[in-house]
């Protein structure tokens, strides 16, 4: 395969959503599958085991995160529970589902009861699927609060209690030649920005320029703020997976369709192109959006039940090329 045709291969499997169940109208799993296949989304995410949905994953091709939820990540501590865990809902789709990653928890932080089982349970569920010779990596998704002086970018550091938590996990995950998941959401820093000092441009990828300290968007400078603090505690060669991105259509400030559209549609492009950021120049960056549909039995605030890409009818919500 050509240096070029490997690029594009690479470029249009790129981008991934993310499938979330909290709703009470939402298609079945098939449907869902089906769904993904028709609008060549070549990567999904699911949040727990889902035997219903790996059963419809068969022979589908479709690359896979599968978290392990923080729900069962103290009983994962055993070893023995571990291996179970793998030879139940691993292994036995193996052979028919493209199992990309295991994400062990999704944005536990350092303070959370759930941290002091990350790194066990990552150890564990690795050595699991190692033993049954199968090629999947093992990591958990973080989230931007564990970053603090983000801006400029090469400023970003791991918090105090971070740094103490991440340290270990980051060293198995070089190790194991593992990426780190990390969600990050300019939706959520723009809506935050109480001084006003972020453009809805700047956020939604359409400023045109770059800013004083060389940056034209929100999602770059903050992906880079995760490298900047990745290279402050000695793992600058680990690649950064975004496990989710997202924007609302309603429910908060900023949140409207138009802009909605407007985010999908530049990220998709962006994370694609093969421009990465300028930390991580020329490289794609492999994304999940969030999510392929509106979630109403979601918890938390209104923006939190309108990220869907899809409305629960599998209707789109906006004119999105995902290829």
């Amino acid at each position: 395969m050509t240096e070029l045709l490997l690029k594009c291969y690479i470029a249009a499997q790129s981008v991934g959503v993310c499938y979330g169940v909290n709703g009470d109208n939402l298609p079945t799993r098939q449907e869902v599958v089906d769904l993904y296949k028709v609008n060549n989304i070549g990567r999904m995410r699911i949040y727990y085991p889902d035997e219903v949905a790996l059963q419809a994953l068969k022979g589908s091709s479709i690359e896979l995160i599968m978290d392990v939820p923080k729900e069962t990540l103290q009983s994962l501590t055993d070893a023995n529970a571990a291996t179970n865990w793998v030879n139940k809902y691993v292994t036995p789709y193996s052979q028919d589902v493209n199992f990309k990653y295991i994400a062990v928890g999704n944005e536990i932080r350092p303070g959370d009861n759930e941290a002091q089982y990350i790194l066990s349970v990552m150890t564990n569920i690795q050595n699991a699927i190692s033993s049954a010779n199968l090629q999947i990596k093992v990591s958990t998704a973080i989230d931007s609060t564990l970053i603090t002086n983000p801006y400029p970018p090469n400023d970003g550091v791991f918090t105090n209690d971070a740094e103490q938590y991440i340290r270990p996990i980051l060293n198995l995950l070089m190790k194991n030649g593992a990426p780190l998941l990390a969600n990050v959401y300019p939706y959520f820093a723009y809506a935050g920005d109480q001084q006003n000092n972020i453009p809805l441009s700047y956020a939604l990828f359409t400023q045109q320029g770059t800013n004083s300290v060389g940056y034209q968007n929100l999602f770059d400078a903050m992906l880079d703020s995760i490298y900047a603090a990745l290279e402050k505690v000695e793992a600058s060669n680990l690649q950064i997976v975004v496990s989710e991105s997202g924007w609302p259509s309603e429910g908060g400030i900023g949140a409207t369709i138009d802009n909605a559209a407007t985010y999908y549609a530049n990220l998709i492009s962006h994370a694609s192109g093969g421009t990465g950021t300028p930390k991580r120049p020329g490289v794609p960056i492999e994304t999940y959006l969030f999510a392929i549909f509106d979630e109403n039995q979601k918890q938390g605030a209104e923006t939190e039940r309108h990220f869907g890409l899809f409305s629960p009818d599998k209707t789109p919500k906006y004119q999105l090329n995902f290829n």
